[in-house]
């Protein structure tokens, strides 16, 4: 083949070969500032470290967990129940990535407060267990990082959970045909889930005034509303060593109350929640609520024998 054949062939694939090459790295630079964006909206979205207080680590770094059993009448159908409920508090590290509790120690765990939350009631013949859990950071400077919910009565089961990460990421699974398996993404907005871990690190930082935030996973579930970010007004009020934080949602016609120590390490006292109650014509407001009955400290996890069960005792369980 003659040269003045093959130089227009070499031109030609030299051009398509640079075409090919400048594109890749225009593709990389937009990949790139697009990756350096959401790693800044990330990092703003997460405030500085808020400094731990030697009472603080005393407290929730001594190898216990918190554990207080409460007396409880719980709205359902229309009815008051009798039953009871149980906070469980416990620091522990959380991978962020993974969320969930982490192995082992590693410099990118986040230290999360952890609640627990267990109600125990029963609806004439068969019986309600309800437990949420939330895992909220030391810091006091994001969102939980993860809130979930499992419910379990005779008629069936569900599960859902909120994961933290470039938005509220919601999932649910549930025997009922309108509700089925949902998948579906938030904006994210203070969460109900949230305040009862930031009422345990620093309450003068709860919210107030009026502002947007999503319900508790339970009342989504027990009242079958959407899940989304409701308008709340919300108020801080402090009386003889007594706390009071109130969420009112006119909207869903609900109003929470959590009673909590004013003095550290804050423990909730009570609560009431006022919401409408049944379904239908049958349908009223009324109030559910929650008494302290016991408390103690205590590495439940390794109290596990039948030994242990006079234990319950010291909770009036």
């Amino acid at each position: 083949m003659k040269t003045s054949t093959l130089l227009p062939i070499i031109i030609f694939s030299t051009t398509l070969f640079l075409g090919a090459c400048m594109g890749k790295t225009a593709d990389s630079s937009k990949e790139m500032a697009l990756n350096n964006e959401i790693v800044a909206n990330e990092k703003a979205e997460v405030a500085a470290k808020k400094p731990l207080s030697q009472d603080f680590k005393k407290y929730w770094y001594a190898g216990n967990a918190e554990i207080t059993s409460y007396e409880l009448e719980q709205a359902r159908y229309g009815e008051l129940r009798q039953g009871t409920s149980v906070l469980i508090y416990v620091t522990e590290p959380f991978l962020s990535q993974k969320q969930v509790k982490a192995d082992r120690n590693n410099a990118t765990n986040i230290p999360v407060l952890k609640l627990n939350a267990t109600k125990k009631y029963l609806t004439g013949i068969y019986p309600y267990s309800v437990m949420s859990s939330t895992f909220y950071p030391v810091y006091d400077n994001q969102h939980a990082i993860k809130t979930s919910l499992s419910m379990q009565e005779w008629c069936g089961h569900v599960y859902s959970q909120l994961n933290n990460r470039d938005a509220f990421e919601f999932m649910s699974h549930s025997y009922f045909e309108s509700e089925a398996d949902q998948e579906f993404k938030l904006e994210k907005e203070v969460l109900e889930n949230e305040i009862w871990t930031k009422i345990r690190i620093d309450p003068n930082d709860l919210p107030e005034g009026e502002f947007k935030m999503i319900p508790s996973l339970e009342y989504v579930r027990l009242r079958h509303t959407e899940l989304k970010a409701y308008d709340v007004t919300a108020s801080l009020t402090k009386q003889n060593g007594l706390s009071t934080y109130s969420i009112t949602y006119p909207q869903l016609e609900r109003t929470l109350r959590i009673n909590f120590d004013s003095n550290f390490p804050h423990s909730i006292e009570s609560w009431t929640e006022e919401f409408r109650s049944g379904f239908g014509p049958n349908a009223k407001v009324m109030t559910t609520s929650a008494k302290k009955l016991k408390s103690l400290k205590s590495a439940y996890w390794g109290q596990n024998g039948n030994d242990d069960l006079v234990l319950r005792d010291s909770l009036g369980l």
